[in-house]
């Protein structure tokens, strides 16, 4: 209560500075402003060198870069998902040119910014303002010397600051907005360091705004309204400059506050397993954006950072690293559009950038592998970026499964034929209100060889009308009951009814990877409904996921996938293969085959979905909805097949018969051979189905020629083929695996001593 009443006080004092013209802040300097600050990622020696290894290494980058250059002197600007946005020849700096909507010239503390009648799209708006497009002018001068850039750059920010008084208009009303500014001023600082052609005065100028910038933050930081990636934007802009500009006054207290700051949300904002707890990977890659800056800067500066910060560090770029096995990641939660370094920067092929700065950092090889070579990195760390990530001499990594228990990102990945994985999001919806995740219990994203193929639909806007159309559960790859989200919308930031979702089961073999989760969405139901997900990955072969739905009357249940915008997906009958739009016969014939278990009660339809690859970009993509109306409780299975084959025959996915009060058994059919795999009725404890006894809560086996050829056992104590004891380790143990490839005996197990109950005996005489 004291600080939000210091707050409103502040904002009636500052209103009425104003109001009678003097000047906010007036004595900021604690000595001549011209003298030296704090060390930048480059000094002004180092200037020339950094520009230098840009245009050699990435030569693309900046030739598309001053092309964009050329268009900021047309002011015509690309801002989100947006491109060529006309500001006319005055840039209106109030502006959301999109819709055409202008937000007030009142106090910033009078402005509804969330109200798209009073401002329309405020992210339009806020996305100009951070003047990174200014940076981009900068960097167009350092590569051309042409003073057309330097012209117009200062002539936008003398225009800014007429135009945005402080404290009047939209532009001051988000701190992380200010700080984004800041940071913005602060590389342009930099990278002008020996430029000639800036008028006199201006630095000055530029310092004397970034302290009251800096002033505006610290008062009105978001400890209240938005703790999360507001929070450390806002300590971010703070260290930077109470570091950078140790000449003004206040500059040694706010750099000790936005350290203390982004020291003491690092550990509160990044789960252990370090998930960012927005549950929104884009927020992930925004928040570690924020502190690989932090920390480069912290060293240039002899700064001691403490070893906790690292590991948070670490932490994050480790999650990063094992959704990047297979190229880019795909996002999950809000998509906020906006990135640190560069906003354009804002697709999903650039959620990696960060393992570049890792890569740098901390010397790590599986960051390098999927890092590459990035103009950020190149300008924040210089030649050491260009070994790390241009001089890779390491072996292909194996992929891996693996899990992020807080989070709830469980990866089953395999690179034994393909490199492949599938993501699946079994975490909470997000902190809080969960304002920035989506309704995606369950939802999994498939990544083949590179390429994103089942993937998450994004965001595309924050406003009204919109909002809820891609975060609802429809719009993920996941399960819908009685056409109704998991969770119920309570605003465009806001859910109530969060469900809780819980992970059951995470079993990693050598030759599989089993995960089995659920969630309580659905028990505000009349009847109350739960979802319970089970996904199996064969590696090197398929993915099999499994949805049981539990509760005692007649509903309408609906499982989406969603593909990449860039497939075209072809119906056979009751198989549906994926294939790239554009593959000639150089490229590969990856393609991958969605197989709904052939069941009478259930449909699957192909359409089109709506996918957004930005904020405020969207495009149709294949979209397949299995359906069915029944009395619960029910079960439905989808059998995902990457094949590298142009004329694979995907098979044929079927239910076996079992008894309903033992275990559900599912077949597969490929090529002659037969894969078998057997759920157990977790109310009972022991089970007969397909030949098979046991009270395992999973066993796999296939058949190849005749023969048995891989058989697995999860969560059980014992197995038997047609009466003879396959396994029998008297306890229950996690897993057993035996295979037999070309002779070649494998037998892996949980406990060692296992290995030794096991009959050949009984796997002959079965097969």
């Amino acid at each position: 209560m004291r600080i939000r009443s210091e707050q409103e006080m502040c904002k009636y004092i500052d209103l009425a500075i104003h109001s009678l013209r003097l000047q906010h802040h007036r004595n900021v300097f604690l000595r001549d402003a011209g003298e030296a600050g704090g060390t930048f990622f480059f000094s002004a020696n180092e200037l020339v060198e950094r520009t230098e290894l840009v245009r050699k290494h990435l030569s693309t980058k900046v030739n598309d870069l001053l092309a964009e250059a050329d268009e900021i002197l047309k002011h015509r600007f690309h801002l989100l998902g947006y491109n060529n946005i006309d500001y006319g020849s005055e840039i209106d700096w109030h502006l959301d040119a999109i819709h055409g909507k202008r937000a007030p010239l009142d106090p910033w503390f009078k402005i509804h910014f969330l109200d798209f009648a009073e401002v329309g799209d405020h992210k339009v708006t806020w996305e100009l303002n951070r003047h990174q497009h200014l940076v981009t002018l900068a960097k167009a001068w350092r590569f051309t010397l042409d003073d057309r850039y330097i012209n117009e750059l200062i002539r936008e920010w003398h225009g800014w600051q007429v135009a945005n008084p402080y404290p009047i208009g939209i532009n001051w009303s988000s701190s992380l907005e200010v700080a984004f500014r800041s940071l913005s001023w602060i590389w342009i600082y930099h990278l002008l360091a020996d430029c000639e052609r800036l008028p006199s005065g201006f630095r000055t100028d530029l310092i004397r705004a970034l302290a009251l910038n800096a002033r505006h933050i610290e008062r009105y930081n978001s400890t209240y309204f938005s703790p999360n990636t507001h929070l450390l934007g806002e300590a971010t802009a703070l260290f930077f400059i109470g570091t950078l500009c140790p000449q003004l006054k206040s500059a040694q207290r706010w750099q000790s506050i936005g350290w203390r700051i982004l020291e003491k949300e690092v550990q509160r904002q990044v789960y252990p397993d370090g998930m960012y707890f927005e549950q929104s990977l884009y927020y992930h890659v925004y928040a570690l954006d924020f502190l690989l800056h932090v920390r480069v800067l912290s060293a240039r500066n002899q700064f001691d950072v403490p070893v906790a910060f690292d590991m948070v560090l670490e932490k994050m770029l480790n999650l990063l690293s094992a959704l990047s096995q297979t190229g880019t990641p795909d996002g999950f939660g809000d998509d906020d559009g906006g990135r640190v370094f560069n906003p354009r920067r804002n697709r999903s092929e650039h959620l990696t950038d960060p393992l570049a700065l890792g890569a740098a950092l901390f010397g790590r090889d599986d960051y390098k592998r999927a890092g590459t070579l990035t103009e950020e990195s190149v300008w924040l760390f210089g030649e050491t970026a260009v070994s790390a990530l241009t001089n890779k001499s390491f072996s292909t990594p194996i992929l891996e499964s693996t899990a992020f228990e807080a989070g709830g990102i469980y990866v089953m990945a395999s690179s034994d034929v393909y490199e492949g994985q599938l993501v699946i999001d079994a975490g909470p919806q997000g902190s809080g209100k969960s304002g920035h995740g989506h309704a995606d219990a369950l939802s999994i994203r498939v990544s083949v060889d590179g390429e994103r193929w089942l993937v998450d639909s994004g965001t595309f806007s924050y406003m009204p009308g919109e909002r809820g159309n891609l975060r609802g559960t429809a719009a993920h790859n996941t399960l819908r009951v009685d056409y109704c989200d998991q969770a119920m919308p309570d605003g465009p930031f806001a859910w109530r009814a969060i469900p809780t979702v819980r992970a059951e089961e995470w079993i990693q073999g050598e030759t599989f990877s089993l995960f089995i989760g659920s969630h309580d969405g659905y028990k505000r139901l009349t009847d109350p409904v739960v979802h319970r997900r089970f996904a199996f990955h064969l590696h090197g072969a398929f993915w099999l996921v499994r949805d049981v739905v539990d509760g005692s009357q007649s509903h309408l249940l609906e499982t989406f996938w969603h593909f990449a915008s860039g497939l075209k997906v072809i119906q056979e009958g009751a198989l549906f293969i994926a294939v790239r739009s554009k593959t000639t016969r150089e490229e590969s014939e990856m393609r991958l085959g969605l197989l709904p278990v052939e069941d009478a009660a259930w449909s699957a339809a192909l359409g089109l979905g709506t996918i957004s690859p930005a904020y405020g970009k969207k495009e149709s993509a294949p979209l397949v909805r299995s359906s069915a109306h029944v009395l619960l409780p029910a079960e439905h299975a989808t059998l995902l097949r990457p094949s590298l084959f142009s004329n694979a025959e995907f098979g044929r996915f079927i239910r076996v018969s079992a008894s309903e009060s033992s275990a559900h058994g599912y077949r597969y059919d490929e090529y002659g051979d037969s894969h078998f795999m057997i759920f157990a009725n977790t109310e009972k404890k022991s089970w007969t189905a397909c030949a098979v006894a046991s009270d395992a809560r999973f066993i796999y086996y296939f058949i190849k020629e005749g023969k048995l050829a891989h058989f697995i056992l999860c969560r059980g104590s014992f197995a038997e083929f047609n009466g003879r004891s396959v396994v029998t380790p008297g306890r229950q143990i996690e897993r057993f695996e035996w295979r037999s490839l070309d002779d070649l005996e494998e037998i892996y197990a949980s406990d060692d001593e296992v290995k030794n109950s096991f009959s050949r005996n009984a796997v002959v005489a079965f097969g």
